[in-house]
């Protein structure tokens, strides 16, 4: 299997591919590598650079070297998968990896063409490119440790290069876990010990504890990489396992009114089953409805009885279910309370607002993390009328985003402010490979 690379510095990549497993699968003639100097394809001290159309600073490489390039490399060994290096484009991470090597191994023959200066002529890539990557959301001052990192994660995969097996089929982002911690010797360092689970020797044991850690690890880590490649409900099993309990509270009380005033708001039937059916989809494990006024928690009661006891059982089993999980209380602080007596520790408050707010407590939909470290159960707070009061809000350990999408409006129903959020924060979203 033939890598070539075509770049501006040839240099860097000799004493690369001359060290470690590289130089193994060198010797093992499990790969080759050809990489050659773009000003091989220019006359002696003519450019392979030339200045930008336009108002935008920097050079860009010209197009009919890299053309030389392509064709000259082919000529050796054939039509090859070509992979240009861009911030714009495709970020590498194992499933690109895992394609690229199954390519090579089908191919015989991958070309790289990283970038220098401001990079290449677009028409370049559209003319070329079979793939276009990137090392992430940053900028480097060229694509070549971008190609090497590319390369050490293609060369692992393919059959031969890594002496084990094993430990290819259980690197991180392999399947939808990290993996777990791994331990040697001395047994005892700074006063930290090997587990002992570890050096137990029962192998199921220590199977389960790594699948548990390696989740705990994934979730709070790389809870977006879980969310998009997780497949199995065993897989979800895992990783709930592993998120702190979650609760929502809708307030119908210290909100702000239309007339700037703080009060009280009517409960509908709509955000009790809507908000109840969501939260059990996304495995919360209560939602509260918190109204002091005794009207209306009468008629909240008629409803929650009539199907968590009632008829309704039998009327819609699927709609009790989502009920069933569903608390009328007087206060916050009561919802609270609930959660620490079952929990054993006292929630997380956080708040969700549809006005956007200066401060240092808000986060995101991908700071998970930053919660969850805290090993504590997370309650939801949602507002009715204008929202939650100042009051509530400064109780809160966090403040999440609203939630907005591309246009100027902003004025989502509070059922569906909640199950956005539930969403973003707790939901699967696969990618399609």
């Amino acid at each position: 299997m033939i890598i070539s690379i075509a770049t501006v510095f040839p240099d860097l990549y000799k004493p690369f591919i001359d060290s470690s497993l590289l130089k193994r699968a060198r010797a093992n003639s499990l790969l080759r590598f050809d990489i050659s100097s773009l000003f091989d394809y220019v006359a002696p001290k003519e450019r392979i650079d030339a200045p930008t159309f336009g108002h935008n600073a920097g050079m860009l490489i010209r197009p009919e070297v890299i053309e030389s390039a392509v064709k000259a490399h082919e000529d050796r060994y054939g039509k090859a998968y070509r992979i240009f290096f861009s911030p714009h484009g495709k970020k590498i991470n194992q499933r690109v990896v895992q394609k690229i090597a199954a390519l090579l191994q089908e191919k015989k023959h991958l070309l790289l063409l990283p970038g220098r200066y401001e990079g290449m002529d677009a028409r370049v890539e559209e003319e070329y490119a079979d793939e276009i990557v990137s090392l992430g959301d940053c900028v480097l001052m060229g694509g070549d440790i971008p190609a090497m990192a590319l390369i050490e994660a293609v060369a692992r995969l393919i059959p031969g290069v890594v002496g084990k097996q094993q430990s290819v089929d259980c690197d991180s982002f392999t399947h939808a876990f990290v993996d777990n911690p791994e331990y040697t010797n001395p047994i005892v360092w700074h006063n930290r010990a090997v587990p002992d689970i570890v050096r137990s020797g029962g192998h199921e044991r220590i199977r389960k504890w790594s699948e548990k850690v390696a989740a705990q690890r994934t979730v709070l880590g790389h809870f977006d990489w879980f969310r998009r490649h997780a497949r199995t409900l065993g897989e979800y099993s895992l990783a709930l396992q592993a998120v702190p309990k979650h609760y929502a509270v809708l307030m119908h009380d210290d909100i702000n009114l239309p007339d700037g005033s703080v009060g009280t708001t009517s409960v509908t039937s709509l955000d009790i089953h809507d908000i109840a059916r969501s939260a059990r989809t996304y495995a919360l494990q209560g939602y509260s409805i918190v109204t002091p006024l005794l009207d209306q928690q009468k008629i909240v009661q008629k409803l929650l009885d009539f199907w968590k006891t009632g008829s309704g059982i039998a009327y819609n089993p699927h709609r009790h279910e989502a009920l069933d999980y569903v608390y009328l209380r007087t206060s916050v602080d009561e919802v609270i309370d609930d959660i620490e007596r079952s929990e054993g520790k006292r929630p997380l408050l956080i708040a969700t607002s549809a006005i956007k707010k200066e401060d240092s407590r808000v986060i995101s939909y991908h700071n998970q993390g930053c919660v969850w470290k805290h090993e504590r159960p997370v309650l939801f707070l949602f507002g009715t009328g204008r929202g939650l009061s100042e009051k509530i809000l400064e109780r809160c350990d966090f403040l999440l985003l609203p939630v907005f999408g591309l246009s100027e409006f902003n004025h989502l129903s509070v059922r569906s402010a909640a199950a956005i959020v539930f969403d973003r924060w707790l939901g699967i979203n696969p990618e399609i490979e």
